[in-house]
């Protein structure tokens, strides 16, 4: 398996070598990668299909505008269409008055749960659903591509524009962050249901 994302990734870079050269083979690259950047755009887009569709597409013609600038840096070329699709997404929601919404898959919450605390209860959602309503959209971020979309940390450095070591370091420090956080909602919500 691994030989063959290798040789995925061979033909990959032949192809955005020779879109670099002629932008008609970007349509091969748009065909490989329209469906998960649409996915990750969606999830991020509270769920809107209409929006989900703009940004995708405006995702994808700043991609074309700029695939002369693209250098393989060891990553999928899809990471670097996440970055730009993200840039999109959050210029959309600094330009209009819309919050941005955060797609939780419940199962995922519990995994994510369990990373940070050992057991799995409804007040702990509960109050994970509340913190991180409360959080910065970067902490959001990082932990929406860490935790629930189980991205690595060097695809997350490649979509942030950050180095491999830094992610982890930032994602290590929201964690303990949302620890103190989740456990002081917790006795909150606790103290409220009793």
């Amino acid at each position: 398996m691994a030989g063959q994302n290798l040789t995925n990734s061979a033909d990959e870079w032949k192809i955005i070598q020779a879109a670099q050269k002629d932008i008609r083979f970007f349509r091969e690259l748009y065909q490989r990668h329209f469906k998960t950047v649409f996915r990750f755009v969606y999830l991020r887009s509270g769920n809107d299909q209409e929006l989900t569709a703009d940004l995708t597409q405006q995702a994808f013609v700043k991609a074309m505008a700029n695939l002369h600038r693209y250098e393989y840096r060891g990553v999928p070329f899809v990471a670097w269409l996440y970055r730009i699709a993200l840039n999109e997404i959050n210029l959309h929601y600094r330009n209009s008055a819309k919050a941005r919404t955060v797609s939780i898959d419940e199962t995922i919450v519990k995994d994510f749960i369990e990373e940070i605390d050992e057991d799995f209860s409804e007040l702990k959602l509960q109050a994970l659903k509340e913190t991180l309503s409360e959080q910065d959209e970067e902490v959001v971020q990082l932990i929406e591509m860490r935790f629930f979309e189980k991205r690595s940390f060097k695809e997350l450095g490649e979509i942030l524009g950050i180095t491999e070591s830094n992610a982890k370091v930032r994602v290590h420090r929201i964690l303990k962050k949302l620890q103190v956080v989740l456990l002081k909602k917790l006795n909150k919500l606790s103290s409220e249901n009793r």
